[in-house]
């Protein structure tokens, strides 16, 4: 009986999980993330791909470009999926979950090559960026900038707070 005893706490040290680390899975995996440009007026619409299987380091990321009408506007709607995982995580839906958790940042090289405008919000009022429209001017070259801002806690609907999940760069043709 005393060998139970004295034997008890070695039981129970064995089912401690509070010592376990937690992994941390604040930011999301994000292997892939499409958009997709619709002319306002109905027309074909043209996408961009970002995809990066690896992630960081090893292979290099497969990045499309896009070629996009002059004068024109679009809706455009981000895509993003975790392809790490069977089956493939749709992450989109995860980041509208915690809208008010995330922020889409658009910058456009030159400034005037294309303008965005986030047209979805959080339950805070404050825009998100899985929907945009987009709007051209005259013909030119550069590259549009988009990148996730992960803010729990401190999204204001500016760029500062946060860590970056994914930013992606296309090179952008308006003609």
């Amino acid at each position: 009986m005393l060998a139970l005893l004295a034997a008890a706490p070695l039981f129970s040290a064995c089912n401690n999980d509070d010592d376990d680390p937690t992994p941390d899975d604040d930011n999301e995996q994000i292997t892939t993330l499409t958009y997709t440009l619709t002319p306002a007026g109905g027309g074909t619409p043209v996408s961009a791909t970002y995809r990066d299987l690896d992630g960081d380091g090893g292979a290099a990321p497969v990045i499309g470009s896009l070629t996009l009408a002059a004068n024109t506007t679009y809706t455009g709607v981000l895509t993003l999926l975790d392809e790490t995982k069977i089956p493939v995580v749709n992450t989109s839906v995860e980041i509208l979950e915690e809208a008010d958790e995330h922020l889409f940042w658009f910058e456009s090289t030159p400034a005037n090559l294309v303008t965005v405008t986030r047209t979805d919000r959080d339950k805070n009022n404050l825009q998100i960026g899985l929907q945009t429209s987009l709007v051209t001017t005259a013909a030119a070259t550069g590259e549009l900038k988009i990148t996730l801002r992960h803010q729990p806690g401190t999204k204001n609907g500016t760029f500062a707070p946060g860590d970056t999940d994914v930013e992606v760069k296309f090179n952008t043709t308006v003609r």
